[in-house]
């Protein structure tokens, strides 16, 4: 009997036209090729069945009303503000305020989301058991209804005139937290780089130090360095200055204050609700990554006679970081997307006043689009950033 396997190192038989289309790679192919058609088509079906409408509603279509003069107010704002600015210009303060409140939930939720997470696997009973309590009560109550909860409990606080006052540095009331901030002075922006320079200068030393260790097995401790370079630079620099110390306070004027600084009960309403929703979340992560810690190292710690604080420092968490940052980051992007319900609570934030800016123009389409655009490339980036930092602390392999 012949045999018909070609030999090795012989070319391959030419594949027929039939044997092309009956393989799995073209079908495949066509498949694909299909799909990406009729999600073409159907994107060009809905484009024009939009435009058409508009027109028939005699609405404009394009960006141009961003140019357009808003001609309403909004009360709270980073940036120079009135109604005589454009369209652009009102969704541009909707968005600093957003990242404003969402920047802050992120800090708050963080420091709460670690330490409840740390207690809930505390050997003491109790703080246990309070850690597991307020993890169940939060992220089981939907975040609306915290936020609606935390405004309505700052708008019943007593009024400014029987506002509580905080040390003489503040008051508290109905009308927010108001509280003593320095006057403007040139020191304040080179006490502000001082401090960037300290954390840099930190960052490297501890860096240094961590090479120092793994070379000679010997600890440098950069805490107190660290906190000194921070401090103690600003301090410096204020010094230098002839140490300005021109403070402004809140004081009471009529029904609300004057001087200082303040943060309404808006601000304060929706951070506080969308931080602590968060912080249920980030403590049962932070909890699962220390469980995850191998428990050989932890005794291995133990039997150096490490004092606790330490072993949670250098051995429980850098192992366990590796575990928490791909989820935390999930929620980081979440609270920056709760954080439009602000609307609720009547928060300026960019759900807000694109809302008021869809209303007054019509261009329903356009404004979603920007809102929508805008909150996918702040999530892209929070995504990112996270990403970078969890290649900083992912096991690297020699």
């Amino acid at each position: 009997m012949t045999d018909a396997t070609p030999a090795r190192g012989g070319k391959r038989p030419a594949r027929s036209l039939k044997d092309i289309l009956n393989s799995e790679a073209f079908r495949t192919l066509i498949y694909q090729v299909a799909l990406a058609a009729a999600v073409v088509l159907l994107g060009l079906y809905l484009y024009q069945n939009v435009v058409t409408n508009l027109q028939r509603q005699s609405i404009a279509t394009g960006f141009g009303f961003l140019d357009q003069v808003s001609q309403f107010e909004i009360g709270e704002k980073l940036i120079a503000y009135s109604p005589r600015d454009t369209y652009g210009r009102a969704l541009l303060v909707g968005l600093l305020n957003t990242l404003t409140v969402s920047a802050a939930g992120i800090v708050v939720a963080t420091v709460i989301g670690f330490s409840v997470g740390i207690a809930r696997v505390s050997s003491n009973w109790l703080l246990q058991r309070i850690a597991l309590i307020y993890v169940e009560i939060v992220r089981n109550i939907p975040v609306i209804l915290q936020v609606i909860f935390w405004s309505a409990v700052i708008r019943n606080l007593p009024a400014p005139r029987q506002a509580v006052e905080l040390f003489g540095l503040g008051f508290v009331s109905n009308r927010g937290l108001s509280f003593a901030v320095p006057a403007a002075h040139p020191a304040h922006v080179w006490m502000g780089a001082a401090m960037v320079l300290g954390i840099v200068l930190t960052v490297i030393g501890a860096r240094m130090a961590k090479r120092h260790r793994e070379n000679t097995g010997k600890y440098v401790d950069m805490l107190l360095p660290g906190i000194a370079l921070i401090l103690g630079l600003p301090l410096l620099v204020w010094l230098a200055f002839g140490a300005p110390h021109v403070i402004s306070f809140p004081e009471r004027k009529g029904f609300s204050f004057a001087g200082g600084a303040s943060i309404s009960p808006e601000f304060v309403g929706l951070m506080l609700g969308i931080s602590l929703y968060s912080s249920g979340f980030i403590a049962e992560i932070v909890r699962a990554g220390i469980q995850a810690t191998p428990k050989g190292q932890v005794e291995a710690a133990r039997s150096i006679s490490l004092r606790p604080r330490f072993i949670l420092r250098y051995v429980v968490l850098p192992q366990a970081l590796r575990v928490i940052v791909p989820p935390l980051t999930s929620q980081y992007v979440s609270l920056i997307k709760n954080s439009s319900i602000a609307v609720v609570v009547g928060y300026p934030d960019l759900v807000n006043i694109g809302n008021t800016v869809m209303n007054q123009t019509g261009q329903a389409v356009e404004a979603i689009a920007v809102m929508m655009l805008v909150y996918l490339i702040i999530s892209l980036v929070t995504s990112t950033l996270m990403n970078v930092y969890n290649r900083l602390v992912a096991i690297k392999e020699r």
